[in-house]
């Protein structure tokens, strides 16, 4: 906002100054010339309106200038009129300027007259600690105070200031009813308003997809290690939009000043065409491309266009950055790069992409993410892959995914719904099912539901069934708690339940009675006596209430029997498990059976040249839990 004036009480001016009379349209110019001529600060001289005239004039119709005699013929002025700019108005005061006098009940109120930029909207500032006394003259005076200080802006008074009295009259009756007011806190109210201009659009071209090339770091600097090689967009996507240059509209601020728009600027019109996958809608304000399909944007030659596919030699901080775009674009890169002492995705490069088909390494601290992915070379003990449908030559890193299969495992992890590896010597494996052609020493496997060797060349190898998996035990608490909650609950609801079904019984012989006799008055035109009335009017919402309780009771039944069945059954997934060797067991192999209630480990430990070929968890009579050898 815009500062004109600020003023609060001061003491009498030392020095007086003659009183003068003058006629002026600019009273702002007026006190500063009586000022600079009588050697005072403007701050010291106070002035008095004698006379505001206000004028007209068409210039199509003359140039001579009418006045407006009444505050109406001033009100009448259209606003189509203010916005024709071949209309023109101005004001002539007559002021009495003299050295400031200021009445009692104004003095300790701080108020304050600013506008925005374009002077269209003025408003009335109070600070916070002012305070106002009441008295017969306040008002007026108050109202006065304003109008001198507009002036002293050099802002109309009377012409662009209909709202100013009926948006402080909340304040004034606040003053009035309270004696002397405190103003708290600052308050502003608007006091005058203009026509304000519609603003001139410049034409702009923007790139919307080519805000998704630079990423930023924690301090706000470009990212370079991410600058962005492709950009990925998905069907619909706006890509590009162009800004049709529009010129603004006129406007007239509260000095009565036409605000004229300026010429719209135009330097972006595109010259660019597009390709098939790109469509383009125009409106009266706008140009629009939007993306016709899913995969990642090309500009060559002049041409616009989508792409699905993209072959690179290396994914690295020197050729590409690391490269993200969204998993539901169709995006699918091939990484070239197959020599074995060289990595096809380089050190900390991250990607994210639909899909991926690496032919090399995937380097150290590198991470991959995507719906399908393919390592024909190896992952790095560092290195992350996730991806739905996964495949890797040689794995030594992190692999998370839903369908995995590895040639060969080399001391890496792997989580995921179903493994498949052809060989594994070493590592730990996390998954619902784990399938191992040839299992070699050292290695974890804990499944959920089946572990299957084909053979086994090695030892020391732990395989567990776990129905738990990645789930917690904290996990498993908080599910007996929900069920012992949902079982209280629905013990409440039946108790309460049966209370009304058992009054129900009770009285219902009573209620059959009385719904007889009032068919027979009703039958028999005779007036319903009013407790007959109000009695079946009782039963009815009796009934009512007992039909809404059986509903409740019904949910409450199925939501305990839906997460009881659902813990019984993962506590019953164990004894459907097994682990199935088609291999004689060779050397030491640890197999485990992971209880969840009680939570107890049954281990056993398959013997040297066994052909114990399915394992599955018993409990016998007495409770006792043990891993027997089964048929199937």
């Amino acid at each position: 906002m815009a500062l004109f004036v600020s003023k609060k009480a001061t003491s009498t001016l030392p020095t007086a100054i003659p009183s003068i009379v003058v006629r002026t349209s600019n009273v702002a110019k007026e006190l500063l010339g009586v000022a600079e001529n009588h050697k005072v600060s403007i701050k010291t001289l106070d002035f008095r309106v004698i006379e505001t005239q206000t004028f007209i004039r068409m210039l199509s119709e003359g140039d001579d200038w009418i006045e407006l005699i009444t505050a109406q013929e001033i009100e009448d002025i259209s606003e189509a009129m203010y916005l024709n700019p071949k209309f023109e108005l101005k004001q002539i005061y007559e002021i009495e300027i003299f050295s400031t006098i200021e009445k009692e009940s104004l003095t300790p109120l701080e108020i304050s007259i600013g506008g925005n930029s374009t002077l269209c909207k003025i408003y009335l500032t109070i600070k916070a600690g002012s305070t106002a006394t009441y008295s017969e003259t306040f008002e007026g005076e108050f109202f006065e105070l304003i109008r001198k200080k507009k002036l002293r802006a050099n802002l109309m008074i009377g012409v662009f200031d209909s709202m100013m009295r009926p948006n402080l009259a909340e304040l004034m009756a606040k003053i009035r009813v309270h004696g002397t007011y405190q103003f708290e806190t600052q308050e502003r109210y608007l006091v005058a308003e203009g026509f304000e201009p519609v603003a001139t659009i410049d034409d702009q071209l923007i790139l919307h997809y080519d805000k998704k090339h630079q990423k930023m770091d924690e301090a706000g600097r470009i990212d370079y290690a991410k600058r962005g090689y492709i950009v990925s967009v998905v069907e619909n996507d706006l890509l590009i939009e162009y800004i049709k240059p529009l010129k603004g509209e006129v406007g007239r601020n509260t000095r009565g000043e036409l605000l004229l728009p300026k010429e719209p600027l135009v330097r972006y019109q595109p010259t660019f065409t597009i390709g098939s996958k790109i469509k383009r809608d125009e409106t009266s304000t706008s140009v629009e491309w939007r993306a016709c399909v899913g995969g990642y944007v090309t500009y060559e030659n002049g041409v616009y266009d989508i792409k699905t596919e993209i072959d690179v030699k290396e994914i690295s901080f020197r050729s590409t950055g690391s490269i993200d775009t969204q998993l539901d674009a169709d995006v699918s890169i091939n990484v070239k790069e197959k020599d074995a002492l060289k990595d096809a995705i380089g050190t900390g490069m991250e990607v994210t992409v639909n899909v991926i088909h690496i032919e090399g390494n995937v380097g150290p601290e590198a991470k991959v993410t995507a719906h399908k992915a393919t390592v024909e070379g190896q992952v790095h003990s560092t290195a992350t892959v996730s991806a739905d449908e996964l495949f890797i030559n040689i794995h030594k890193g992190k692999a998370y995914g839903k369908e995995i299969r590895i040639t060969r495992l080399e001391h890496g992890i792997v989580e995921g719904e179903r493994v498949y590896i052809t060989q594994a010597i070493g590592g730990k494996v996390r998954a619902k099912e784990i399938v191992i052609e040839m299992l070699g020493s050292h290695t974890k496997l804990t499944a959920s539901s089946r572990i299957e060797i084909k053979r086994i060349q090695g030892g020391e190898n732990v395989l567990t069934i776990d129905p738990l998996l990645n789930k917690s035990r904290e996990f498993l608490e908080k599910e007996a708690a929900e069920i012992k909650g949902a079982k209280i609950i629905l013990d409440k609801s039946e108790k309460e339940l049966l209370g009304y079904e058992r009054t129900m019984k009770e009285n219902e012989s009573s209620f059959t009675e009385i719904k007889k006799k009032l068919i027979q008055y009703k039958k028999n035109d005779i007036k319903i006596p009013v407790a007959y009335a109000q009695k079946f009017q009782q039963f009815q919402l009796f009934r009512r209430k007992l039909d809404l309780l059986r509903e409740g009771h019904r949910e409450k039944l199925e939501h305990f029997t839906h997460i009881s069945q659902q813990y019984a059954a993962l506590q019953n997934e164990i004894f459907e498990a097994r682990i199935i060797n088609h291999d004689r067991w060779h050397n030491y192999n640890e197999v485990v059976f992971k209880l969840i209630e009680p939570p107890i480990d049954v281990t056993y430990f398959p013997l040297d040249g066994s052909d114990e070929s399915v394992l599955g968890l018993h409990e016998d009579e007495n409770g006792e839990f043990s891993v027997k050898v089964l048929s199937k």
